[in-house]
């Protein structure tokens, strides 16, 4: 391909270096779908003729063809997929193959296949990230009066529904959603046309080739546009922080199927045992969804770091963001589907989770009910604090305190400061949007239901 101004054969070890083919053959039917509009644009721009034209796009069908069986005979000389594709293409169409490359660069080429690649994978990863939150919801709605210890800093905090702990994934995924969603927007921009760096010669027109494409619109300036990897880097971050996201799902998931928590079990289809001890059963699949979160970060740190260094235009560098691209790719694309049969699948046990709760959960509403009456909060606050702490010397639950203790604590508390101590009643005192009250989560849960398309 580039071969005429040199005059020796490229060292073997660099040409291994080199080469591409061995992973970016993936972007082949991207490369072929650019290719098909790129000798239509030709034709319109009285490059090819119309014989020409059908001629290049059935070989570049048949061409296709053999990637879809795997049929596909790589050669050694094929340094990218780019070449193995013109290669094959000359030897089933002859010489009018070398007419397709007219006004287009290497570097285009390669932006517009990446773009157009990304792009159907972001639209599969979407639709995984909706699988993974309709099991979300579904499981929501089975537990809807199911109440469990709601944590911070790991420590047992306030009494939440499981379905609103479960509910809190759902909108980080989501987030994701649209995250993936608005990097398909910024990717929909068509290089072609871009040439090596300063443009096409022949007239072509961009716009159509745009339109044959899908793509949105055409990048502004040549330079920018060969050298571009925005979109990737973008990409990869959204990657890295789904990835980070399906890594706290695993973490609280590993945490509450083991023993000392007991509040689930992972169903034996998404768990291993041990080699050497029979009667463990590991929660293998979300401690992977853990270690593929940092697979996914080094994906990401690879790419940003090639490209800080790099001066205008295209650079071979560049080469090395297919890999990063591809494995974060496979990476969601195996993981998705394993975190969703997890969330179908796993055993929720409401027992446990009630015996998990105590009465010092509900010393945030101790201090509201005092607030009720009167007292402003820091105050209440503080003799609430105290009431723990008596609790604790006596060696009772804050519910066992007696009438007079709680009285000599703040003249305000009454007889039926009692009612305070009901997990059910202080889960039905926050019904505000997003709370955990019952209704508020089955609203929560209704809006899910229409953006995951479930209703």
């Amino acid at each position: 391909m580039w071969g005429g101004r040199f005059s020796k054969s490229i060292d073997d070890a660099f040409a291994h270096l080199n080469a591409s083919f061995r992973f970016d053959w993936r972007l082949y039917d991207a490369d072929i779908r650019g290719s098909i509009a790129y000798a239509k644009a030709l034709a319109r721009a009285n490059i090819l003729g119309d014989a020409e034209r059908d001629a290049l796009i059935d070989g570049l069908t048949r061409v296709k063809a053999e990637f879809d069986a795997r049929t596909f005979e790589a050669e050694p000389g094929d340094e990218d997929v780019h070449t193995a594709v013109e290669r094959r293409l000359g030897e089933l169409v002859g010489a009018v193959a070398g007419k397709l490359h007219t006004g287009r660069s290497r570097n285009d080429q390669v932006a517009s296949d990446t773009r157009l690649f990304m792009l159907g994978s972001i639209s599969n990863l979407q639709s995984l990230i909706s699988n993974v939150q309709r099991a979300i919801i579904a499981r929501a709605e089975e537990h809807l009066d199911v109440i469990m210890p709601g944590y911070t800093h790991l420590q047992r905090a306030q009494p939440i529904l499981f379905s609103h702990w479960l509910m809190s994934f759902f909108w980080m995924l989501e987030r994701d959603r649209e995250r993936f969603a608005e990097c398909a927007t910024h990717t929909a921009v068509l290089p072609l046309g871009a040439g090596a760096l300063a443009g096409n010669a022949f007239g072509i027109d961009r716009e159509f080739l745009a339109g044959e494409l899908g793509l949105a619109r055409v990048s502004e300036n040549s330079i920018d546009a060969v050298s571009d990897r925005d979109f990737i880097a973008e990409f990869l971050f959204d990657a890295a922080l789904l990835g980070v996201h399906l890594s706290r799902l695993g973490e609280d998931l590993v945490l509450y199927s083991s023993a000392e928590f007991d509040f689930i079990a992972m169903d034996d289809a998404y768990a291993t045992g041990s080699s050497l001890m029979p009667q463990k059963k590991n929660p293998d699949a979300m401690e992977l969804a853990r270690g593929k979160s940092a697979r996914l970060i080094g994906d990401l740190t690879a790419l940003l770091t090639m490209l800080k260094g790099l001066p205008s235009a295209y650079d071979k560098d560049l080469q090395e963001d297919k890999e990063p691209l591809f494995d974060a790719v496979d990476t969601l694309d195996a993981l998705l589907p394993v975190v969703a049969g997890v969330i179908r699948t796993l055993r929720v046990n409401a027992d446990a989770m009630r015996r998990a709760l105590d009465a010092s959960m509900l010393a945030t509403d101790l201090a509201d009910y005092l607030v009720r009456r009167g007292v402003p909060f820091r105050d209440a606050h503080h003799k609430v604090g105290q009431a723990v702490k008596r609790a604790e010397a006596r060696g009772v639950a804050l519910s066992g305190l007696s009438m007079e203790e709680y009285k000599k604590i703040a003249p305000e508390f009454g007889a039926d400061v009692k009612d305070v101590f009901d997990f059910g009643t202080s889960i039905a005192s926050r019904e505000v949007i997003g709370g955990t009250g019952p209704n508020a989560v089955r609203d929560q849960i209704a809006k899910a239901k229409k953006i995951a398309n479930m209703v």
